[in-house]
């Protein structure tokens, strides 16, 4: 026997009743400027007439990582979403104060990433982060939240999650990226909250802030839906195999700036290297080499800084370490090669 919509639980986010077969676009209130202009977090949900899982996808918690709102704008203009069972919720924007003010941070300085739970009663980063668990998180079976790398670092396309848990680590390596970093929990942060409500979820790392990278989007876009066909909210493709065999790295470091001044770069993004290799050399004004910067351990840059000027002490490079690093060189690419073709012209992907 099928079930009809009346088999479908009640949803109700915002103060709105989510039918079945039908679109929102939602705004939650979150206070006001000084100017008295009132502040929202843009929701959007899509709701199939068939049950299924509850999945959200977030991006901008941080308000310079940029790179989630362009791939939700994709996600949302797609048409895939036709072939939804259960229901999807998109955040383009969880922090509208960091997107104005191309900040990481709230107006108090606090990172919203580092503050949930919340409170509904507490500083605006724990009424915030609060709200959003209440009226998204609480609602939801599984989550994949967007970030990039902090501004003037890019990251290499790559997923973290806790792979101790056996649901998140099948969600993680059917994501499809080439890199999949164990990550502990941290204090704050919504991964933690989410964990602790039973939501399984990804965070998804690429690229810089405040900059698009075409790459990283098409990655994440890509990703997403390929995890929503792993949850049975989608028809399998029927594409031939993806071309990426992701590998997991169950440790990483940063290599730090030795000593202040300018950088000269030798390797990149995504670069094989090996214990004693020469990654970066650091030189005064007059172009005098002061000291060098070496690999302690064979690995893949996973990040690396962007800005040629450092103070000592200053994170330069995020090497992943893996059992099989050529592996890993020959899925990045893969990757590249099957989401950026050379001969391929960069059109609008919607209307």
């Amino acid at each position: 026997m099928k079930r009809g919509r009346s088999a479908l639980p009640e949803l109700v986010i915002a103060g709105e009743k989510i039918e079945p077969g039908k679109n929102y676009r939602l705004q939650l209130p979150l206070g006001s400027l000084y100017t008295s202009t009132d502040m929202t977090m843009p929701v959007y949900v899509k709701r199939s007439n068939h049950p299924g899982p509850t999945l959200f996808i977030s991006a901008a918690i941080h308000g310079d990582e940029l790179n989630g709102v362009e791939i939700i704008n994709r996600l949302i203009h797609g048409t895939r979403l036709r072939y939804l069972r259960g229901t999807l919720i998109c955040v383009p924007i969880v922090n509208p104060f960091g997107v104005i003010n191309h900040s990481r941070y709230l107006p108090d300085r606090r990172d919203l990433n580092r503050s949930f739970p919340g409170s509904s009663k507490g500083s605006l980063a724990s009424r915030m982060a609060d709200l959003f668990l209440s009226e998204i998180i609480a609602r939801c079976d599984y989550g994949i939240d967007l970030h990039t790398g902090a501004i003037h670092r890019s990251n290499l396309p790559q997923i973290r999650a806790d792979l101790d848990d056996e649901v998140t680590r099948n969600m993680a390596l059917e994501f499809g990226v080439p890199v999949v970093l164990n990550a502990n929990l941290r204090d704050g942060s919504l991964r933690e909250a989410a964990h602790e409500m039973g939501v399984k979820i990804l965070l998804y790392e690429a690229g810089e802030a405040l900059r698009y990278d075409e790459l990283c989007i098409r990655a994440g876009e890509r990703g997403i839906l390929r995890v929503m066909r792993h949850l049975g909210m989608l028809p399998p493709s029927r594409r031939k195999k993806y071309p990426i065999e992701p590998l997991v790295a169950r440790s990483s470091g940063w290599l730090r700036a030795t000593d202040s001044g300018f950088v000269r770069t030798f390797k990149q993004l995504g670069d094989k290297v090996e214990k004693g290799d020469v990654l970066a050399s650091i030189c005064d004004p007059f172009g005098d080499e002061l000291d060098r910067v070496i690999a302690s351990k064979d690995g893949i840059i996973i990040g690396n800084q962007n800005l040629p000027l450092v103070h000592e002490g200053d994170a330069l490079y995020h090497i992943a370490y893996f059992a099989e690093p050529d592996d890993v060189v020959e899925s990045i690419e893969n990757m590249q090669d099957s989401l950026l073709p050379d001969d391929e012209l960069l059109v609008p992907p919607y209307n």
